[in-house]
Order: structure tokens, then C-alpha cells, then sequence
């Protein structure tokens, strides 16, 4: 009975340790282009690309002076964030409303279509999406590069946003209803306010999208309207690649998603888990 019980306490401390080997292992993974390109944000090129130097090195400010000043990184900045601020907010007016009417109608067919919209590649649209702008004389604009990021970030929230409003019980409509409140009230005042976790998680992740974007933005922008991900593009020329400036860059571009991750992931854990539980 003893040798049963160590042999038991043995095989939970040998799984444990195994856990968190996979674990540790997992986070090395993940974590070190970030770290190396962190480090790489702070070195000169040719440290960059010495391996001796991954860790010994004097540090610089000079590559992130030089995005600043040399490259005029701010305007890329307000683009990027102009962009995907109003691409968030469209989306969400028009895409709450939209997935409350499907998911309490129970509108399959639409949810259907949603699903194939989803799954179609976004760069599919890219061809028509030109060619109508081109048209329209509004390529190089805002407009066109918010109506684009809409394409994939709307229904993106009415798919996350169905299941929570089909999970609330319709009870509370009717006890709102029977209050004097009309559709739109209690739209605003019950179902918005139950789901929240919902809202604010399609929210972050449509703003991710479109702050991330790439091909879109590298079709129908302009130099007015460049947004990050392009802006990366004038570190790199026909005879040279100014590493250190690609780096610091793309700590730019990546540390306000990696804040917003870090901060609200409660938030997006709760919001694309909990409105698959029907109450």
C-alpha cells in the first residue's frame, strides 16, 4: 500500500515537471523573436548581425530617433490609428444590431452566409475592391481603407456576437417590453449592456486587425494615407536594409497590441468563451 502511494506521488511530481518543461519550453518559443527583436531595437546594424554581440552590446537610442525623425514615423502612427479607430466603431454600429436581429430571428440562412464571408480569403475581395475605387476616384483615401478592413472586421463581430445574444434569456426583453420599453431601448439598455465582454471583445480584435493589416493598406493607401505595416517598407532600399530602424519599427507597431493583449485578456478570454454557454 505504501510502495502504491509513493509510486502515486512520484507520477504527479514526474507530470508536473513535464507540464511545466512544455510550458517553459512553449514560452521560449513564443517569446523570443520578440525579445530578440527588442534587443536588436537598441543595437547598430552591424551588432545586429554579429552573433557574438546577442547580448553584449552598447545600447542606442539612435534607431528609434531615426524612425522618429529621419522616416516621420508620427504620420503612419495617426493613419494606422485613424483607420482602425473607425473601422472598429463602424463595424460594431452596424455589426451589434446586425447579429442581434440574426441570432434572436434565428436567421440560419444569414448566419450561413456570414460563415462563407468568414471563411473566404480577405485578399479574395482585394481585385474588386481596386477596380471599384479606381472607379469611384477614392483609392488613397481613408474611406477606401476603412470600407476594406469592414469587409473582414464586420463579420467577424456578428459571428462573435450571435451566441450572446441568443445565450441572454428573452424573458428580459419582455419584462423591458412590458415596462413601456420600445425595441431600441431595450437593445441599448438590456442586451448592450449584458454583453459587454462580447462588445469589447470583437472590438479589440477588429482594431488589431486593421491595425496590423498589410495588403489592403499596401494596394490602395497613398503617402498621405500609409499606415504602418507600410511604413516599414522605406527601411529597406536597393542597396541596404537599415535593420536597427526595422526593429525599433516594429517594436513601434507591435507594443501597443502587445499592451492591449496583455491588459484586457481577461476581457477576450471571457468574451470568446462565455456567449457559447446558452443560459
Amino acid at each position: 500500500m505504501g510502495d502504491r502511494i509513493v509510486g502515486s506521488k512520484k507520477s504527479k511530481m514526474i507530470r508536473k515537471i513535464s507540464f511545466f518543461i512544455i510550458i517553459i519550453f512553449i514560452l521560449v518559443v513564443v517569446l523570443f523573436p520578440f525579445v530578440w527583436m527588442l534587443l536588436a531595437s537598441f543595437k547598430k546594424n552591424a551588432d545586429i548581425l554579429n552573433v557574438d554581440k546577442m547580448f553584449d552590446f552598447i545600447p542606442t537610442l539612435k534607431n528609434y530617433i531615426s524612425v522618429f525623425i529621419d522616416y516621420s514615423f508620427l504620420k503612419p502612427i495617426f493613419n494606422s490609428f485613424l483607420i482602425s479607430f473607425a473601422a472598429t466603431v463602424i463595424a460594431l454600429f452596424l455589426g451589434l444590431p446586425a447579429a442581434y436581429a440574426i441570432g434572436r430571428a434565428r436567421m440560419h440562412l444569414f448566419s450561413g452566409i456570414i460563415l462563407m464571408i468568414r471563411i473566404v480569403p480577405a485578399i479574395s475581395f482585394l481585385v474588386p475592391w481596386y477596380l471599384i475605387f479606381t472607379k469611384l476616384k477614392l483609392t488613397g483615401t481613408y474611406t477606401s481603407l476603412i470600407v476594406c478592413h469592414l469587409i473582414v472586421s464586420l463579420p467577424m463581430i456578428i459571428w462573435i456576437m450571435m451566441p450572446y445574444f441568443e445565450s441572454i434569456p428573452k424573458e428580459l426583453e419582455e419584462a423591458a417590453k412590458i415596462d413601456g420599453a420600445s425595441n431600441f431601448g431595450t437593445f441599448m439598455k438590456i442586451m448592450i449592456p449584458l454583453s459587454t465582454p462580447g462588445v469589447l471583445t470583437s472590438g479589440i480584435l477588429t482594431f488589431i486587425f486593421s491595425w496590423n493589416n498589410f495588403m489592403f493598406a499596401l494596394i490602395l493607401c497613398s503617402s498621405k494615407t500609409t499606415t504602418l505595416p507600410i511604413a516599414i517598407y522605406q527601411f529597406i532600399s536597393y542597396s541596404n536594409v537599415d535593420w536597427g530602424g526595422i526593429m525599433a519599427a516594429s517594436v513601434v507597431i507591435t507594443l501597443p497590441i502587445i499592451l492591449i493583449s496583455f491588459f484586457l485578456q481577461r476581457h477576450i478570454i471571457t468574451g470568446l468563451t462565455a456567449g457559447a454557454v446558452k443560459g
